[in-house]
């Protein structure tokens, strides 16, 4: 191929991509539909990310799709009666190609895979969520909320509750939404309004209030009702603690973005949301290292068996680590962040039992925390109960990440040039890297990355979305 023709075919897919995105701005916001391809978000994604999508759909069928051989689905679900579901245009496309040889069948086609969500009554209401703190999950999670702004979202983010309220604060917490050292700048706009005290975000009115407890609010009198509170303040982690948001009047569920203390269900999506009743209303997402690790284990237990193992933690310092050498309660967290290593401990290997019972006192684990912003790595060392090698278990976790039902929550890599800031902004509770995997007989040793923040706050998410009765189809069925 030429030059020019290298360029003409970049200008042909730049283009496709870029006639994508208003379709499917458009899909999401008037009839609730999330288009993806092999499970990677379009919605909002550039139209870089809509190119290198369609790329690394070779690593699902062996082949690259062409925009030009999604295109017309996309084109097609924009003009038929698709209410309040995910479809995945690369399935549909794929799929499509290996029967037809033209276009002519598509929309016939879609009419039949996608039978079930066309002309489906709406009868989800929308469900009011509050966040609780506005750190650094706490903003992600306004992130991944304002994201999804339109008449067909059913989450709506309707206030953030701070203590404090000093002069310039309000300014303070919108410019901190606005850029992020790490996430990069938002992507929108952000305004405040001084008088009402509140921060519009494309086009999202998050009222902003201050407290200095769970239990003293009202939030019916800022048209909050039968709400869930998400808290991510990490200050209460009980049901005496956490029930206090109970107390206050228009707020209904309370969700805890950390491990939780007694007989509270600790959720990890993907695993075990389906543990989650109507009735609760105190639940827990557990934390970013037990979403990260218990996909994984799951998959591999399955498979093999687990006897025992240990989980070592590469984790990014945290907000409760002091940046230079200060008093801190907790052992060797006074030294600075920055410039340590620390050793420190982890409740994720015994949490994952709470997730996967299965696994219950079968594994230890420990932490070090080390002198990057973001991005952690588990190093998970396991006794199976079946013999493997490299090549099988990378092979059946390649699988498990493509096609399985944990395909949301583990990602796979075999870049052998692969570093952890190159895991910034990954939607995935963990990503398996392959190239580091050691196995011989019945031991493994797997090397798992996570965005301990960004990862985390999609799952987060998920079981919003599960605890609120938001459950949505994804077609093209498996």
């Amino acid at each position: 191929m030429s030059a020019d023709k290298h360029l003409q075919s970049w200008q042909e897919r730049f283009e496709m991509a870029e006639a994508m995105q208003p379709l499917l701005g458009k899909l999401y916001r008037n009839q609730g539909v999330e288009v993806v391809l092999y499970g990677k978000p379009l919605l909002n994604a550039s139209t870089i990310e809509i190119i290198k999508s369609h790329r690394l759909v070779r690593r699902h069928v062996g082949e690259k799709l062409r925009l030009r051989e999604s295109f017309p689905f996309v084109e097609v679900l924009s003009k038929l009666a698709v209410k309040q579901c995910k479809v995945d245009i690369g399935k549909l496309a794929v799929n499509y190609w290996r029967e037809y040889e033209d276009a002519s069948q598509i929309e016939a086609y879609m009419s039949r895979e996608l039978s079930s969500a066309i002309d489906l009554e709406d009868v989800q209401e929308a469900k009011d969520v509050v966040l609780y703190g506005f750190g650094r999950i706490g903003r992600l999670l306004a992130r991944l909320l304002i994201e999804r702004t339109g008449v067909s979202n059913k989450l709506r983010l309707k206030a953030i509750v701070l203590r404090g309220g000093r002069k310039g604060d309000l300014e303070k917490r919108a410019s901190l939404l606005r850029r992020d050292s790490v996430h990069g700048p938002f992507n929108g706009s952000v305004e405040v309004d001084e008088e009402n005290n509140a921060i519009i975000a494309n086009g999202t009115y998050i009222q902003v209030i201050y407290a200095n407890s769970p239990d003293e609010i009202d939030y019916t009198q800022y048209g909050i009702n039968n709400a869930l509170v998400v808290d991510n303040t990490g200050i209460w982690k009980d049901e005496d603690g956490l029930g206090l948001h109970l107390k206050s009047k228009g707020a209904a569920k309370v969700l805890l973005t950390a491990p939780a203390k007694g007989a509270i269900k600790n959720i990890v999506y993907g695993v075990n949301e389906a543990d989650i009743l109507d009735e609760d209303t105190i639940v827990s997402a557990a934390s970013c290292t037990t979403n990260a690790i218990t996909p994984v284990l799951k998959a591999v237990d399955d498979k093999y068996g687990i006897e025992n193992g240990h989980v070592e933690t590469i984790h990014s310092y945290t907000n409760d680590q002091n940046l230079i050498d200060n008093y801190h309660k907790a052992d060797r967290r006074g030294r600075s962040a920055p410039l340590n290593m620390v050793i420190t401990e982890t409740g994720a290997a015994k949490a994952v039992a709470k997730a996967l019972p299965v696994l219950a006192g079968k594994l230890t684990g420990n932490a070090i925390r080390v002198p990057t912003p973001n991005v952690s790595m588990a190093i998970i060392s396991l006794n199976l109960n079946a013999e493997t090698s490299k090549d099988d278990i990378n092979e059946y976790l390649r699988t498990m990440a493509l096609n399985s039902p944990l395909r949301n929550q583990i990602d796979f890599t075999e870049s052998t040039e692969i570093v952890s800031s190159d895991l910034v902004g990954s939607r995935y509770a963990g990503v398996v890297d392959s190239q580091a995997t050691i196995a011989d007989g019945n031991r493994a040793i797997l090397y798992v990355w996570y965005d301990n923040e960004f990862g985390y706050s999609c799952q987060v998410v998920g079981v919003m979305q599960k605890m609120l009765g938001l459950n949505y189809q994804s077609l093209p069925a498996q």
